[in-house]
């Protein structure tokens, strides 16, 4: 597979792994145990904005990136979209760490990339790390898939994929 670009279908086969929000395990140092998010069937089904960084806690990632999907969560909702997903190569663990220290609680999904498979098939990757881009999937099919040229939030940042939506 290639990079993907809007009006193609998201691609079968596609899975991260996340640990589900539980208030009981509220705490960043609590781990919970990670489960199977099937991307490619949660997609047919709902509007997703699936953004990729290049990794949890780093400083573009932690305090540009993250904070405005977290900041415009309700916009992006009252848009239409079902669910954001945030995705890196960190393990799930790690992600769900720095979900919770952003004090998400389930609105927003913080998976791994594990391994980088999908980053990998689309040829965005930062060597060992997944790259930074966004994807925007509406019931299956792709309306907006870019990855950051440089050291920015250009494209895949909330206010890009706001203007897409």
């Amino acid at each position: 597979m290639s990079a993907l670009k809007a009006g193609d279908d998201f691609p079968e086969g596609v899975t991260f792994t996340y640990v589900p929000y539980n208030p009981e395990q509220g705490s960043v140092t609590a781990c919970g145990m990670p489960v199977k998010y099937d991307a490619s069937k949660e997609f047919k089904e709902k509007k997703v904005v699936l953004v990729s960084v290049p990794g949890a806690f780093t400083p573009t990632c932690q305090n540009t990136h993250v904070q405005g999907y977290i900041e415009k969560l309700p916009e992006l909702k009252a848009a239409g979209v079902d669910e954001v997903i945030f995705i890196s190569y960190n393990d799930a663990w790690v992600m769900s760490a720095w979900g919770k220290a952003n004090g998400v609680k389930g609105e927003i999904i913080f998976a791994s990339d594990d391994g980088t498979p999908f980053s990998t098939s689309l040829g965005w990757t930062l060597g060992a790390r997944t790259a930074r881009y966004a994807i925007l999937v509406d019931h299956g099919k792709v309306v907006y898939a870019e990855k950051e040229p440089a050291k920015d939030v250009g494209v895949s940042g909330v206010d890009a994929v706001l203007a897409k939506l």
